[in-house]
């Protein structure tokens, strides 16, 4: 709950609008600090409500507010001094000298800011990522105001020297650790070190901590690394960067559930972390047990090799969602899920929407962090996990452009909503030369059963891209889709018949590209190696052959982006290495 009434924001929004500066603001309202202010203008474009004055007029404003005062300061005195001395001099100097002027430094120049010139705002000289103005004070007003309840607890529990938090996925934990980090670097000057699988995955906390510095406390950070004006330094690492144990400070590893090589990330986490007074945190969504840091969170990596170690038992997963324990191998061990964080206050998600949107296992994974067993899975964790890349190597695919891939063809696959879930479309992009693989460039999902709108969003896909191949299911509301795409892809679009022979090429189809590591995707879209591990071999009712199920039924549907994938990819037969050769050339050149 906000601690400010709406009463107090009214009258620093009228002495704001009176042209007060935000620390006289603070200092007339006793509020703790000036940064409040600044953030409320912010947030509420105060600034745009302001009347536009000249620099003369900024002056003359300014000097008639401090001459009406009573009691003036020696501070009030000197001000205005410097306000007539100002004054004069704009009035001598030509225009051609003005800028020149406007970069003096002196405390007019100061009050000239005050005042909104932007001119010498831009001129001033300043101290680069200079935070020496921020105070304890400013972070905790800042905190109490914008985080949940999890986020509390987990700033309360800094002082652990090694935090390992498995958390559900979009409750804000990296946008969290930003402001965590940044708040301990302006307050002590220690290094923070953020390491990551990639280089552009690492750099996600930068852009938080920069968009956090300027948004919320009014300064702007440059550099890689950021460097603060009181000499701590924050830098973003990639674990295939050789030098990168090379640096000590306090450490933070994100999503090392997702990380191909959790060995390695662990050597030089330990590396950067090995001094006591350095910190480190762990925190990501869970993946499978398979993953190699599975035996780092279970405990189990630390007993290893000693009996004694084994009889010790860790605390229970209902303990860990419970505030956290620390465990016997020193590691603070936190759990939250998306009911945790809704029950402490996220209000940015609908649980129920995202309970009905996935099957079981995969909604249970990636929000209420529990590990999927893939043993009975048709795909391996670690094959699927290898599929993910970084989007931006990417260099023919600009997603925002009118033709995002140009002309370059195009497979698309449609897997249609049951009741109550969603439809999922995804196009993928075709190896058009031996070294290329498939990538999935797109996924889209859409919620209801309205046929005809499906058709529309279909059709304007195709204005963007080349598609030469469209895989459709037709079960269900999949008919009226395909029966409205045909005024515009009927060469292109094939209804797929659901039958124990079709599934099957599906499914096997799917596993020889995968296996093969002929398939990309961008690895942040975690839920679709989450669908494929869904897939479980079966046989059967009359137990007579072998077929696929992926917790799918007529009710529930899910699994959508597994299905839409094999559906792009059914356009590739099974044997695609023997393929017969066309003899359209020799037709032709006959003719």
């Amino acid at each position: 709950m906000a601690k400010y009434s709406e009463e107090l924001k009214g009258v620093v929004r009228a002495l704001y609008l009176r042209r007060y500066t935000p620390k006289e603001i603070a200092s007339e309202l006793n509020l703790p600090n000036a940064r409040i202010v600044y953030y409320w203008a912010e947030k509420y474009s105060w600034a745009d409500l302001l009347s536009f004055e000249s620099t003369e007029e900024a002056i003359e404003r300014r000097y008639q507010l401090l001459a009406s005062r009573d009691n003036k300061t020696d501070l009030d005195l000197k001000e205005m001094d410097m306000l007539i001395a100002h004054a004069t001099k704009l009035r001598a100097q030509s225009n051609k000298h003005k800028e020149k002027m406007a970069s003096g430094q002196n405390s007019g120049q100061a009050d000239a800011r005050d005042s909104n010139d932007d001119e010498p705002r831009r001129k001033r000289k300043y101290k680069k990522n200079d935070i020496s103005s921020l105070t304890q004070e400013d972070f905790d007003a800042w905190a109490d105001e914008h985080l949940f309840e999890y986020q509390k607890h987990l700033r309360r529990n800094i002082g652990q020297l090694v935090r390992n938090i498995l958390k559900s996925r979009q409750i804000g934990a990296t946008w969290y650790f930003a402001f965590e980090a940044f708040e301990n670097a302006v307050m002590t000057g220690d290094p923070q070190i953020f390491l990551s699988a990639s280089k552009a995955q690492a750099e996600v906390f930068r852009s938080y901590i920069v968009n956090i510095a300027e948004q919320y406390f009014g300064i702007t950070l440059t550099g890689n690394p950021i460097r603060l004006s009181n000499g701590a330094e924050l830098r973003f690492l990639s674990t295939n960067k050789n030098t990168a144990q090379s640096y000590s400070g306090h450490l933070y590893c994100d999503e090392y559930f997702w990380v191909p090589n959790f060995t390695k990330l662990n050597e030089v986490a330990s590396a950067m972390a090995t001094h006591d007074k350095w910190r480190t945190t762990y925190f990501s969504t869970p993946s499978a047990k398979t993953h190699q840091a599975y035996p780092f969170w279970t405990g189990d990596e630390w007993k290893q090799g000693s009996k004694k170690r084994t009889a010790i038992k860790f605390p229970t997963f209902d303990e860990l969602r419970d505030g956290g324990r620390v465990c016997p191998d020193g590691q603070w061990r936190y759990v939250t899920t998306m009911e945790d964080a809704i029950a402490g206050g996220f209000n940015l998600a609908n649980i129920e929407k995202l309970r009905n949107r996935y099957n079981t296992a995969t909604f249970n994974m990636l929000y209420m962090c529990v590990f999927v067993d893939s043993k009975d899975s048709v795909f391996s964790f670690s094959d699927l996990e290898a599929c993910g890349v970084e989007v931006d190597t990417w260099q023919d695919h600009n997603p925002d452009a009118a033709r995002p891939f140009g002309d370059r063809p195009v497979w698309g696959g449609f897997d249609p909503a049951r009741s109550g879930d969603l439809s999922c479309f995804v196009i993928v992009a075709p190896p058009m030369f031996a070294v290329e693989k498939f990538r999935v460039l797109k996924v889209i999902y859409w919620k209801g059963m309205n046929f005809r709108y499906q058709a529309k969003q279909i059709e304007q896909l195709f204005k963007k891209y080349n598609f030469t191949y469209l895989g459709v299911d037709v079960t269900g509301i999949g008919q009226g889709v395909f029966d409205n795409i045909q005024h515009f892809a009927m060469r292109v679009a094939v209804a797929i018949r659901y039958d124990l022979n079709t599934k099957n090429q599906l499914v096997l189809k799917a596993a020889d590209v995968v296996e093969s590591q002929r398939i990309e995707w961008d690895k942040n879209l975690k839920e679709i190696p989450a669908s494929f591990m869904s897939v479980r071999r079966t046989t059967t009712q009359s137990g007579n052959a072998m077929t696929f199920v992926a917790d799918r039924s007529q009710d529930t549907g899910h699994a959508e982006a597994f299905w839409a994938i094999t559906h792009a990819l059914h356009n590739e037969p099974l044997n695609y290495e023997n393929k017969p050769k066309s003899r359209w050339n020799l037709r032709n050149k006959a003719a």
